[in-house]
């Protein structure tokens, strides 16, 4: 019987452990694992591998059985480039945390991790991850990774287009990136409000989901007259954690 090619997934979170206490979105993604008790990597690079962040990632999956949890720390790595590589490559799940987009980018590229997620990507490791962890997978974002609300026409590459986190939940989301698509300063993209979620098969949207009723996920994308059009993706409403 023919071996089924590994499937090329990735999510974006509107939220998670670091900032709801539910479990709600964050049982959803891992629930999309390839495997029923999922290898699952924290990556908290772009907060500088913050300690707080780490703790927070311990205590929501530390003591569960249904996976096995593990952080992946660049700013003190102890992994030589073989070790490193035979440890990403063997993870079910890596969820990437939030912070600073662009020095994300920087430090991952710096230690080859960038080619290990695709490498990783390839075999079937679904990548996820909230904010900046959502912004990394796009050809560019909207972040402030440099103080102000600006674009950021860098990232992996994997999905097409662009991301925007935080749409309507923080001031100027919003305005500041419908403004840089219609310019042609982003790709046409993703905006992704906190409390929802989107699930991408080979780069096309597979799932839509939200915790909250009025959370969305949004298309928003350049006219061709120097405007643009904006579409509330349909999502699903889901259920309570039943943890």
């Amino acid at each position: 019987m023919p071996v089924a090619a590994p499937q090329h997934r990735l999510a974006l979170l509107g939220g998670g452990f670091s900032i709801d206490d539910d479990g709600v979105l964050d049982d959803w993604v891992l629930g999309h694992a390839r495997t029923p008790r999922p290898k699952v990597c924290f990556l908290p690079t772009a907060s500088g591998d913050a300690a707080v962040y780490v703790d927070k990632f311990l205590a929501a999956f530390g003591d569960r059985p249904d996976l096995v949890p593990s952080v992946l720390p660049l700013f003190r790595r102890e992994l030589d480039d073989d070790a490193l590589r035979a440890f990403l490559l063997s993870q079910d799940v890596v969820y990437v945390g939030g912070g600073n987009t662009a020095n994300l980018l920087a430090v991952w590229r710096v230690h080859g991790v960038d080619r290990l997620l695709r490498e990783a990507y390839d075999r079937g490791t679904l990548l996820c991850g909230i904010s900046a962890g959502a912004n990394c997978w796009a050809e560019g974002s909207h972040t402030d990774s440099f103080g102000p609300l600006t674009h950021l026409p860098d990232g992996l590459g994997l999905l097409p287009g662009s991301v925007c986190p935080h749409y309507d939940t923080e001031p100027g989301r919003r305005p500041s990136y419908r403004a840089a698509v219609a310019a042609g300063n982003l790709p046409g993209g993703w905006a992704v409000e906190d409390g929802a979620a989107a699930l991408f098969t080979g780069g096309e949207l597979t799932e839509a989901v939200t915790r909250a009723p009025e959370a969305g996920l949004y298309r928003v994308d350049p006219d061709g007259r120097g405007g643009l059009t904006e579409r509330r993706v349909p999502c699903r409403l889901l259920e309570p954690s039943r943890r």
